[in-house]
């Protein structure tokens, strides 16, 4: 056939951390000991509460549709967590709920560009953004960070990157893939130039409920009114409460961009999932002494993956304080020879790991940062250390 398919989906880049989880899977389902360091979920199960609601949910009959943007009873249980954990007041019929975070911001941009409207995405960053803004015909702009700001946007970057296209800015915090965490006076320099320019602020704040030590989650939305007029907030439950494969997300925003996104999403997929909805009510309102035990096993591998990396040579870091991520400079490894044959790029370095040494790492090119790439710590400790010294090792068979 002479009939030409869409040029938008064709630019459309498939996801490469989804392919290397499939290339591990593959090579564990040949009987081979793999470590996958690339895992965007929690190894845990769903909590026993959560699972027994579903099927609870079931038994009572509750699978027929829903209202588009998700039932009143989460819906109020959402509005009840984003009042006491975020300080953010939105009502429900501010709120929609979709099928999981990239679904959020599928409607999100969905709802908010016009084509040729600029998107600023701050560069590390979770790969989907840019392709997400370029299926609703937006144009990603990327604003690249450095290790000495923390890859943390800066207000002056940010303000100089505005231009009269410029819609809306993404900010992910906690952020994947480096699991940093802005600061209320960072998160304050940003609203100041959002306001002042006057665009949107879409907050992605997936990762809010894993954040370590003595630092704590701040949503800019909570800041004051002119910032929570122009800012979307988004999140969900798959992090924080093992559940990526319930998919559920969800957003705050003004009233009309909330019936927007509710308008799309009715015409796009009728509503979430019935029985997820009910989970997702029993993990927001019932007992969270699962998500504590998880959160605390995170902190402990991440102090341990910290460590670990810390020590080898060749590769440097900066201590993540949020999500479940550690970012890696693989740059000093570039230049190097393994076996006879020079090593020129960090994909070139993760075939050699997962062909030689059965570990799987993430390169970071389509995080915006070719010479880095992400471990996850969503794996067992054990898995963790045994990773760790596969790496070790090929670092020191390096020439």
């Amino acid at each position: 056939m002479s009939l030409e398919l869409s040029k938008k989906a064709a630019a459309v880049k498939p996801s490469s951390t989804l392919a290397i989880t499939a290339k591990a899977k593959e090579l564990k389902a040949q009987g081979k000991d793999v470590v996958g360091f690339g895992a965007g979920e929690p190894d845990f199960n769903t909590p026993e509460n959560i699972c027994e609601a579903a099927i609870k949910a079931i038994k009572d009959g509750f699978t027929k549709y829903t209202p588009a943007s998700g039932t009143n009873e989460l819906k109020a249980a959402i509005s009840k967590k984003f009042k006491e954990f975020n300080g953010l007041d939105y009502d429900t019929d501010q709120i929609v709920i979709s099928n999981g975070g990239k679904h959020s911001l599928t409607n999100i941009f969905t709802a908010l560009i016009n084509p040729g409207d600029e998107v600023i995405i701050p560069a590390p960053f979770w790969l989907s953004y840019p392709e997400i803004v370029k299926l609703a015909g937006g144009v990603p702009v990327i604003v690249t960070t450095t290790k000495e700001q923390n890859f943390k946007l800066t207000a002056e970057d940010l303000a100089a990157a505005v231009t009269d296209k410029t819609k809306a800015l993404v900010l992910n915090t906690p952020n994947n893939p480096t699991g940093m965490l802005y600061t209320e006076e960072e998160l304050r320099a940003i609203a100041k130039v959002a306001v002042e320019k006057d665009f949107y602020v879409v907050a992605d704040e997936m990762y809010e409920m894993l954040v370590y030590g003595e630092q704590k989650h701040i949503s800019i939305a909570s800041l004051g009114k002119d910032i929570y007029d122009r800012t979307i907030t988004c999140s969900g439950l798959a992090k924080s409460y093992a559940m990526t494969g319930w998919r559920i997300g969800y957003t705050g925003s003004s009233k009309e961009i909330a019936k927007m996104m509710g308008s799309v999403q009715s015409h796009q997929t009728s509503n979430p999932n019935s029985i997820a909805q009910k989970a997702a009510v029993e993990a927001l309102t019932g007992p969270q002494d699962s998500v504590e035990k998880m959160h605390a096993e995170f902190d402990k591998r991440r102090k341990y993956m910290y460590k670990r990396i810390c020590e080898m040579d060749l590769l440097d870091t900066l201590e993540p304080m949020g999500a479940f991520y550690v970012f890696v400079d693989g740059s000093a490894v570039l230049g190097k020879s393994y076996k006879g044959t020079k090593i020129e790029s960090v994909p070139q370095m993760a075939d050699i790991l997962i062909n030689e040494y059965n570990t799987a790492i993430v390169p970071c090119a389509d995080f915006g940062f070719p010479d880095c790439f992400r471990l996850s710590y969503a794996i067992s400790i054990e898995q963790i250390e045994k990773g760790l010294d596969r790496i070790e090792k090929f670092i020191g068979e390096l020439a």
